[in-house]
């Protein structure tokens, strides 16, 4: 199964090349899932069913983790595999992790062991004491540019998910600003010369989603964290206007993500540009970049497009970029 899965990155990676991205990833082909995977080789988390808000449409539903024990990281998490990555490209190579607010998200206080952790306070230190030390084994193999991917922020913009996180035992209003520490924790002390990026979107599987909302009700707890950029997802009504990016600190990048990944059909340009356009009237162009909305398969079920329509898309963006900003 390794091998095989050394020969498909190695091509994608080269597509990656020949289209023109400058930061290559190995596709996460490696994982199931494009967080538990590595959540699940902390010490402490196992899976779980989830009991939360569902993705619209589909029977099947991703698990969620559940902390049992004392959060930390025993062992080097992917280090192999960001090692075969950075091997195999002439490129910047960017690793993908998800972010610590995903321990809690989905099951809340519910879903961490009152008995491990009576306090939550003492849980999160735990989690960042883990996360810092993940991210040092990663920056000991060459990490340079690392990217925490984050749902929790667009989930907490929608009503539904509000209240159960209140069912959870949590209080929305707390959370984004909870979160945004969590992350500030774990990177504190990070690495010299590693740039971290936020990923956040309204949920990605099987070409499904989980909420919607726009970002204003977290757009200030979220621009606090402590990475140089984030990646957000534009590619629908469901994420509002660009009004939150008014809150965007100076020095730091907004990436929009125009090009959604949940159908084949192909963006025109033109009307991506109107669209990068419209988010320069609150964050200057050039703090601007442009990407896909998520990633083209988050999980191993793949979303509704085909490989041609995946290549395509990555090749639209790279053209429209060199078109804005040369």
């Amino acid at each position: 199964m390794r091998s095989l899965e050394d020969k498909f990155i190695a091509e994608a990676i080269a597509k990656q090349e020949a289209i023109g991205l400058a930061s290559i990833t190995d596709g996460e082909m490696r994982r199931d899932w494009w967080h538990l995977d590595f959540m699940l080789q902390l010490d402490g988390v196992t899976a779980a069913v989830n009991p939360g808000p569902k993705f619209g449409g589909i029977e099947e539903q991703p698990p969620i983790p559940s902390v049992t024990a004392k959060i930390a990281c025993s062992t080097p998490i992917m280090v192999n595999d960001f090692v075969f990555l950075k091997k195999n490209t002439r490129q910047t190579a960017k690793f993908t992790i998800p972010s610590p607010a995903m321990l809690h998200l989905r099951g809340g206080r519910n879903s961490i062991s009152k008995a491990v952790y009576p306090d939550l306070a003492e849980f999160w230190a735990d989690a960042a004491a883990a996360y810092r030390k993940a991210i040092r084994n990663l920056a000991a193999a060459g990490c340079s540019y690392l990217q925490l991917d984050d749902v929790s922020f667009s989930y907490l913009c929608d009503a539904k998910i509000r209240d159960n996180c209140r069912r959870n035992g949590d209080d929305p209003a707390r959370l984004a600003r909870t979160y945004a520490d969590a992350i500030t924790a774990a990177l504190k002390d990070r690495p010299a010369g590693m740039t971290v990026t936020m990923h956040t979107c309204r949920g990605n599987f099987k070409s499904s989603w989980v909420a919607s909302g726009g970002y204003e009700p977290v757009a200030e707890a979220m621009f606090s964290s402590a990475v140089d950029a984030f990646f957000m997802e534009f590619d629908s009504g469901r994420a509002g206007t660009f009004e939150p990016l008014r809150y965007l600190p100076k020095g730091k990048r907004i990436v929009l993500g125009l090009i959604t990944t949940k159908t084949g059909s192909l963006e025109e340009k033109d009307a991506i540009k109107r669209r990068i356009d419209a988010a320069a009237n609150y964050v200057p162009l050039e703090n601007l970049c442009l990407s896909p909305q998520c990633g083209f398969s988050s999980t191993h079920h793949g979303n509704a497009l085909s490989s041609e329509e995946q290549w395509r898309k990555l090749a639209r963006v790279v053209e429209v970029a060199r078109e804005v900003w040369g």
